[in-house]
């Protein structure tokens, strides 16, 4: 039998979630079996999976000190300070700037280096998160491409990070604003309409009509800067397809500079001849927090903005050495 208290972290989640992160590796059969079995008691008492945990709860999971061995195995963590630029924390919520090319998940290939330990060793060092006592896995409220820099939020705790995620669904008390440079000219603001479908066969998205499976898809776009072969352009996502930045403009006849999955090829190797960009120019560099309260009540009326990186601002000056237009 283990017993574990409930933190202030994990408050707010149904048994069934507490129990499925803190024995991580057990089948999703077995969770279920220990509810019918009436192996799982939250203060004593039987509980059914839907039961919601409050802070010094204490729930008892009623398995063997092997089963705890096969089905308990903590996420490796280190105590280390964040690499990463802090762009914004409070008790609850971490906004961490993001580089290019880190992915922040992992993936397949059993990763380490990924920017969710890297918040989660930070986390473990201020004492925030305890992987051999954590039913609650600090998390991101969304995700960013592996090559696309920039802001990713991250919820400390349960409460702040279901409140995040229904944020970054919903899009009415957060806007997120892109900085992209494309290919050609573009001489003023508009907005791209386009029904999008994602082919989960090879992961590409393409432009296909509603009445054929495609999802609503918009963008809105306002030109910063005009180079000449190329603008650079805010954009804001008013619905979120994956690639949706990417596909929508180049379905306009401006792909993004370097994006070889999308974009213009000719392009993309007169750009990666010139700059050494291997992979799309995007960066996630503003997010807009109106009246949200609860546990982001710090975060309202609150601008975060990320900066354009270096690496990004040098393309621009490489591509554009004969000056805007």
């Amino acid at each position: 039998m283990k017993e574990i208290i409930v933190n202030k972290l994990s408050s707010g989640q149904k048994a069934e979630k507490f129990v499925r992160k803190y024995l991580s590796e057990a089948p999703l059969g077995f969770i279920y079996k220990a509810f019918r079995k009436k192996d799982v008691k939250v203060n004593g008492r039987w509980v059914d999976k839907d039961h919601v945990l409050q802070e010094g709860d204490v729930v008892r999971i009623y398995v063997t000190d092997q089963q705890l061995d096969d089905f308990k195995k903590p996420r490796p963590v280190t105590k280390q300070d964040l690499p990463y630029p802090i762009a914004y924390e409070d008790r609850g919520v971490l906004i961490v700037e993001k580089p290019k090319g880190l992915l922040v998940y992992g993936d397949a290939t059993g990763v380490r280096e990924t920017l969710g330990n890297a918040v989660l060793d930070y986390l473990y060092l201020k004492g925030e998160y305890d992987p051999e006592n954590a039913a609650f896995t600090p998390s991101p409220a969304h995700r960013l491409d592996r090559n696309t820099s920039g802001l990713v939020v991250y919820g400390k705790t349960n409460e702040a990070l279901q409140e995040l995620t229904l944020l970054f669904k919903e899009r009415t008390k957060l806007h997120k604003r892109y900085l992209a440079l494309t290919v050609g000219d573009i001489t003023t603001d508009g907005t791209i309409n386009t029904p999008l479908w994602k082919d989960a066969n090879n992961g590409r998205v393409y432009v296909r009509p509603i009445e054929q499976g495609g999802k609503e898809a918009m963008t809105k776009y306002h030109v910063v800067r005009r180079y000449g072969d190329y603008t650079l352009v805010e954009v804001e996502l008013i619905t979120g397809r994956t690639h949706q930045i990417r596909v929508h403009f180049a379905s306009i006849g401006h792909p993004l500079v370097g994006d070889e999955k999308y974009g213009d090829f000719a392009s993309c190797r007169l750009v990666k001849k010139l700059t050494g960009l291997e992979s799309q120019f995007l960066h996630a560099y503003k997010l807009i927090f109106e009246d949200v309260g609860g546990a982001l009540s710090e975060l309202r009326n609150r601008e975060i903005v990320c900066a354009l990186p270096a690496d990004l601002r040098k393309v621009i000056e490489q591509l554009t050495a004969k000056g805007a237009q």
